[in-house]
């Protein structure tokens, strides 16, 4: 029985993350060997899965060399085995698996697991995003804060939240646990292509800290900006930020 898109991006994302958390319960790595051999693992299932799955589809991992035939694909899987090493090998929960696709460039579907938090986030599968409170809280790296993000922070009057994987941090202002997300710090397309695709299908905006569209499947896969927050707080966020672009 085939699968839709979105049902194949979940369980996918979902069984990679059961699969980590099976590599870290074995006892037998810590630290960046646990990193590595779960980036390993995850990787192997999820481009073995996808290739089989939708063999005609481009696909970029970031545990896989590139391969530029992608570039001539209307359709890309985009994926990131495990987003937040560091925090996978710390054994902390602020760490993702990301399996999204981009239709020509744009973030289209996604599927993010927070496999420590046993949740799945789909972007064809939309909930309700609590509304703000009165403090705005906003969520930043949790070991290299962007000047630009903490500079927005002070004139929002918003509350730092540190945190680890962009996954995570997106998909805490699903959750209700912020309410935005500025970054300007260097990202690759794996890092946000998933969360920006169930960032969309949820609502909320998401572009550039310069206010255009994110691209991706793009030659260089760079991508050092993002914006992802609600609507209502998008125009103020963008002029602030201006000035510092």
């Amino acid at each position: 029985m085939s699968m839709t898109d979105g049902d194949l991006a979940a369980h996918l994302a979902d069984q990679a993350g059961k699969i980590l958390l099976q590599v870290r319960a074995s006892g037998m790595f810590e630290g960046k060997s646990l990193g590595k051999a779960g980036d390993q693992t995850a990787n192997q299932f999820l481009v073995h899965a996808l290739r089989q799955q939708r063999p005609e589809d481009g696909l970029l991992s970031e545990e896989e060399k590139d391969n530029p035939e992608r570039l001539a694909k209307e359709r890309v899987w985009i994926v990131d085995p495990v987003d937040g090493t560091r925090e996978y090998g710390e054994e902390r929960t602020d760490w993702a698996v990301h399996v999204g696709m981009a239709v020509d460039g744009a973030p289209t579907l996604g599927a993010v697991a927070l496999p420590g938090l046993d949740k799945v986030l789909r972007s064809d599968q939309p909930g309700e995003v609590p509304p703000a409170p009165d403090v705005l809280r906003m969520v930043v790296s949790r070991t290299r804060p962007a000047k630009e993000a903490t500079a927005v922070a002070e004139k929002l009057g918003a509350q730092l939240v540190p945190m680890g994987s962009a996954g995570a941090k997106a998909m805490s202002i699903l959750l209700g646990d912020a309410d935005i997300y500025l970054h300007s710090g260097g990202q690759y397309e794996w890092d946000s292509c998933a969360p920006a695709a169930v960032a969309l299908g949820w609502g909320l905006h998401c572009s550039r800290i310069d206010g255009s569209p994110l691209v991706y499947n793009q030659h260089d896969v760079y991508m050092p900006d993002l914006l992802i927050c609600r609507k209502e707080h998008a125009d103020r966020v963008l002029a602030e930020v201006a000035p510092m672009i």
